[in-house]
């Protein structure tokens, strides 16, 4: 009972099953430990789980290498990283299956290079990878974008004889091939990605996400477009993941139109019920100046959390619609089944910094500390200044920058320039200007807006000496760029 219910989608049944196993006075063994802690790693119940271990102990089981690399696994996939290690540590004989668990847990816990130095050791002490240590190994180049290392694993797996691009059509390995085409993509490399794809006897819709999601990440929305077409020419379903890719593209590409035709095929298939793809259909609406779609899709979504109305939030702040953010805003709190967060703050003082309300910044600013304990990071600082910076409020400005615990950025003298630039502020400009110690850090937009303050008020030389510091410093000043929507 307890190994069926570990593998069904009750897990928790299993743990109520061992539980009454122990009640009535029967010792679980070498066979029973596993299937519950496999349950414990499905329910991520790392409580449950340290009492399972406390029992394998007391039991003597721990010296059991099945028993501990379960014991392993299940650390890891509770996020408990450090006591995983203390288990693996402990058990100094180990098999390819335990070094793949550590590897797995070490990547699905966001410590890549520790995964890549795991690898090393289990060389170090004479283990063998097998193609699933390959593949994980490769996620965790692809996540840190290490394409140098990840080339060496090609090579390798080469070595090892499991390349599936050398192996028989019969006995193409599609995990392992859809792991390199995704390690090439997230590491930008999308010509050997793309190379790898078309070389594939078959493909899976992870083959096909792999691919589009490279090119939309890349920002070559076009490419992603038209794999995603193809990909629905062959008759593949899309999924979650495939949507948010392309939605992506589309919010790339600038074109509502596009976004509005994925929308509807969204509806088609059901997925716009999901809260991650409904946020992303806001932000790709928000961004292509379509504030009523984007209002609209939000307003279709039934459950409603904090990333969903803190995304319709800084859409509409960031793009003309400060009132309407302030508005759902209202709304978030009135409700009370979602708690605003720093981001959904970043998002409200952005909108009064837009439509001028320096009084309601203020208030929402000590309202995020004192009504739900969030400590104001520079980005909240910078949204501060920049509110009392274009109201002309340059004392409390200035006041606020030398009081506040974190040191300023970029946005912070953005904010004061800026402010500067609207009421020609020369004063205040010279002061910042000698402030600033090291400009080349901060990129060429606090340039810029010296050399137009000083071009504004006629002081040529001034602008002069801005631009030959540029030059000598070789900062680039970014260009812009526009594109058009056409119908046909």
């Amino acid at each position: 009972m307890i190994r069926g219910y570990s593998n069904s989608p009750n897990p928790d049944k299993a743990l109520i099953f061992y539980q009454e196993m122990l009640r009535k006075g029967y010792s679980p063994d070498y066979f029973t430990f596993p299937y519950v802690l496999k349950a414990c790693s499905g329910l991520r119940d790392i409580q449950f789980g340290s009492c399972v271990h406390g029992f394998v102990v007391k039991t003597g089981f721990e010296v059991n290498m099945y028993v501990s690399t379960c014991l392993l696994h299940m650390y890891m996939c509770c996020g408990e990283v450090n006591y995983g290690l203390r288990v693996f540590e402990d058990n100094p004989q180990w098999n390819v299956v335990a070094w793949g668990s550590l590897i797995s847990g070490f990547v699905n816990n966001n410590r890549f290079s520790d995964a890549i130095e795991a690898f090393r050791e289990m060389q170090s002490n004479g283990v063998k990878a097998n193609e699933t240590i390959m593949v994980d190994l490769l996620v965790a180049c692809g996540r840190c974008k290490d394409i140098v290392t990840g080339k060496w694993f090609h090579g390798f797996l080469q070595g090892l004889g499991f390349d599936p691009y050398f192996q028989s059509k019969v006995g193409f390995n599609v995990i392992l091939a859809t792991s390199l085409i995704d390690m090439y993509a997230k590491c930008g490399d999308l010509r050997t990605a793309r190379y790898l794809f078309d070389g594939m006897p078959e493909r899976t819709l992870v083959s096909w996400n792999s691919i589009i999601t490279g090119y939309s990440q890349n920002g070559d929305a076009e490419e992603a477009l038209c794999m995603f077409l193809d990909m629905l020419d062959l008759g593949i379903a899309p999924d979650k993941v495939t949507f948010l890719s392309v939605i992506r593209a589309s919010m790339i590409q600038g074109c509502s139109q596009l976004g509005q035709s994925i929308h509807a095929y969204v509806s088609k298939t059901g997925f716009v019920k999901d809260a991650a793809i409904v946020c992303a259909l806001v932000n790709m609406y928000a961004k292509t100046g379509d504030a009523e779609s984007a209002k609209k899709a939000f307003e279709d979504l039934e459950k409603k959390d904090t990333i969903a109305w803190t995304v319709v939030i800084i859409g509409l702040a960031s793009h003309g619609h400060g009132n309407e953010a302030l508005s759902i805003f209202q709304r978030m709190q009135e409700k009370g089944n979602a708690t605003p967060d720093g981001i959904t703050y970043l998002g409200v003082l952005y909108a009064c910094s837009h439509i001028g309300l320096v009084e309601e910044g203020q208030r929402y600013f000590a309202e995020m500390r004192d009504l739900h304990g969030l400590e104001p990071t520079v980005e909240h600082y910078g949204c501060m200044v920049d509110i009392l910076s274009r109201a002309g409020r340059f004392e409390e400005a200035e006041r606020l920058v030398k009081t506040m615990p974190v040191k300023p950025n970029v946005n912070i003298w953005g904010a004061l320039l800026n402010g500067c630039d609207i009421h020609e502020n020369l004063e205040l400009t010279d002061r910042i200007r000698s402030m600033v110690a090291e400009p080349e850090e901060l990129g060429s937009g606090i340039y810029v807006l010296l050399s137009n303050i000083y071009a504004k008020a006629g002081r040529w030389a001034d602008v002069k000496l801005i631009r030959e510091s540029m030059k000598s410093k070789r900062v680039d000043k970014v260009l812009g760029h526009s594109s058009v929507e056409t119908m046909f």
